[in-house]
């Protein structure tokens, strides 16, 4: 069973950090891209930041260009996304997705969510 579970979101204050993790389970991790993706409130879907299966190719929307950071662990299955300098904009649900192409056809496995709100 494919899962992917999302934590470390909760309440920061702007100008504030939090590391949010994703623990991927049922598949071949280290065959699958990792992004991250966000959606605020009353708002649509904005990805954030993705980096291939080798972790070499790391690519950022740029509002979060030099504030967020993200990694993965292949060996813990495991991606992660690092947020400094915290803004009330970043309030959101981060999402991650896995994404390999089979066939000719993308494969995407998502992750419920991990709700982060930026607040003074």
């Amino acid at each position: 069973q494919v899962q992917l579970v999302e934590s470390g979101g909760g309440l920061a204050q702007p100008g504030g950090s939090l590391r949010l993790s994703c623990a991927a389970s049922g598949f071949t991790f280290s065959h699958y891209a990792m992004s991250w993706a966000r959606q605020a409130p009353g708002k649509g879907l904005e990805w954030v930041a993705g980096l291939y299966s080798d972790g070499n190719d790391i690519y950022y929307t740029d509002s979060v260009k030099g504030r967020f950071t993200i990694s993965r662990d292949n060996a813990l299955n495991t991606v992660y996304l690092q947020m400094n300098s915290l803004t009330l904009k970043d309030t959101a649900r981060y999402s991650c997705k896995a994404t390999r192409i089979s066939g000719g056809m993308p494969v995407s496995y998502w992750g419920q969510g991990t709700l982060v709100t930026v607040s003074p």
